[in-house]
């Protein structure tokens, strides 16, 4: 599976932007793809995940009400919804994709085989 990140930018504490991760390569109707960041000087960490097929969702509690991941199935696209963004929202924002994960491991980047290269979010105060 190939992952293709896109969205990232420079915006202002209060505003929104919406992250893409396209998907190609073989069907993922049996994956979870999730979102991860990473700030500087910092551990990647997870931010929010979605079943392809079935549509549940996870999210990290740092991120619960402001973000929403969806799915697009016609263009094979995952997106990240996120608004009310602060300033320790700034981060590297990668996508990746995992084969038949349980709920458990939705948070653990370990878990996860495929990775994209990453978009830069910059959030000023």
């Amino acid at each position: 599976v190939q992952l293709q990140a896109s969205g990232g930018g420079l915006v202002q504490a209060g505003g929104s932007l919406r992250l893409s991760c396209a998907a190609s390569g073989r069907t993922v109707s049996s994956y979870v793809l999730g979102w991860f960041r990473q700030a500087p000087g910092k551990e990647r960490e997870f931010v929010a995940a979605i079943r392809w097929s079935g549509g549940g969702t996870y999210y990290a509690n740092s991120v619960k009400g402001r973000f929403t991941i969806s799915r697009d199935f016609a263009k094979n696209t995952v997106y990240l919804q996120m608004n009310s963004l602060k300033s320790e929202d700034t981060a590297v924002y990668y996508c990746a994709a995992a084969r038949n994960l349980i709920a458990t491991m939705t948070r653990m980047k370990s878990s996860y085989d495929y990775w994209g290269q990453g978009t830069l979010v910059t959030v000023s105060s």
